[in-house]
């Protein structure tokens, strides 16, 4: 398959970049942080997403959504990656509706799924219990209760636990993973929030004795480790639009900062550094949305590509933003400078699904290493 966009995906690139543009600047991030909004992103423009048609783009039409493939949504993500965009597309339709796709009856689909689509319905999945990934060490345990089943555990680095709906809390039933629904107002559920280093949310959830239908299990392991390789790659598009907008204003930045009389960017030695980041941009590109087709054809190599990509994508966003605030200097230290927002979100990006050495290790062990 050629690694372009048709037409259709192109124009929806296009879209969602004048939109963000306009709408969700990096700005609109400093207000909701210097705000300490309780929330964590703007309501309205969630709703607006919605109404554009987001939240429905990877969600079947026979459930209220689109079909229109990951290939389109990470267009989105990657737009929204370049404007840092706070919202729960990762958390509600990269992930949580992915979830629900792969590993819920027809009763769940056609009860969650046409409510996502329309931005009505937010979900978190609850699944971290170490502070590394380790998304299969589960401790949290899942007893059967007659026709209930008691949840006990703690859950860490929920993305938008806080604001969700409904959470999709992995645990072990009998020894073996599997994953349930859980209302977010449900008796013994107590979620704390924790505001990360880029203004992002995620939550601590704690587990008593909350109590769920034995209906309410809603896949196992094999349906978390696919729906987050979905999402690593999903991750990695959104990753992608950061680095790709922190490489341009660090390239605007060095044909505007004037020392010795000249341009910073004539300088040989800042050149060379400057092509080394084009050149991996440039890699980076191909390999995202290549996975992202592969998404979409449900290739077998679809855990192969997922850690590739993260690994991948995840040590030239580290160059890149580096890079930026040492081109910078001193004032990209700085709170009045955007750049630094970069350099955060990438951080926090970086662990999200794994980092560079969960991945590198995935990688070899899934080839045999």
């Amino acid at each position: 398959m050629a690694l372009l966009l048709n037409e259709e995906q192109e124009m929806l690139k296009t879209s969602a970049k004048e939109y963000l543009n306009k709408q969700a600047p990096v700005a609109a991030l400093r207000f909701l942080r210097d705000a300490n909004d309780k929330t964590g992103y703007n309501k309205a423009l969630w709703n607006e997403m919605a109404e554009m048609g987001w939240c429905a783009l990877t969600i079947k039409e026979a459930y209220g959504g689109m079909g229109f493939g990951y290939v389109g949504l990470g267009q989105i993500l990657e737009e929204s990656g370049r404007t840092l965009t706070a919202s729960p597309l990762v958390s509600t339709v990269l992930l949580g509706a992915t979830l629900v796709e792969l590993g819920g009856t027809e009763a769940q689909k056609q009860a969650l799924l046409p409510l996502v689509a329309e931005g009505q319905l937010t979900l978190a999945v609850a699944f971290e219990e170490k502070n590394a990934h380790r998304p299969l060490a589960v401790e949290t345990q899942a007893k059967v209760d007659g026709d209930d089943i008691v949840l006990s555990g703690k859950k860490v680095f929920v993305l938008d636990g806080h604001v969700s709906d409904k959470l999709i809390v992995s645990a072990r039933k009998e020894g073996e993973i599997a994953l349930f629904l859980v209302d977010a107002n449900t008796p013994g559920l107590s979620i704390e929030r924790q505001i990360m280093m880029d203004s992002r949310n995620a939550a601590t959830v704690s587990l008593d004795g909350v109590k769920v239908k034995a209906a309410d299990q809603i896949g196992d392991q094999s349906t978390l480790e696919k729906a987050l390789d979905i999402a690593r790659i999903g991750l990695a598009a959104e990753m992608l639009g950061t680095t790709q907008e922190a490489f341009e204003r660090t390239i605007a930045y060095l044909k505007e900062r004037v020392q010795f009389k000249v341009p910073i960017g004539s300088f040989q030695a800042l050149q060379h550094r400057a092509a080394t980041m084009f050149s991996e941009i440039e890699i980076c590109k191909s390999m995202v949305l290549k996975a992202l087709q592969d998404i979409d054809a449900d290739s077998a190599e679809l855990p192969v590509m997922a850690s590739m990509t993260k690994a991948k994508i995840g040590e030239v966003i580290q160059l890149v933003t580096n890079e930026a605030i040492q081109m910078f200097g001193g004032i990209g230290m700085t709170d009045d400078e955007e750049i630094g927002f970069f350099l955060k979100r990438a951080r926090v990006a970086q662990q999200t699904f794994g980092d560079y050495n969960y991945h590198l290790d995935r990688f070899a062990s899934l080839n045999g290493f």
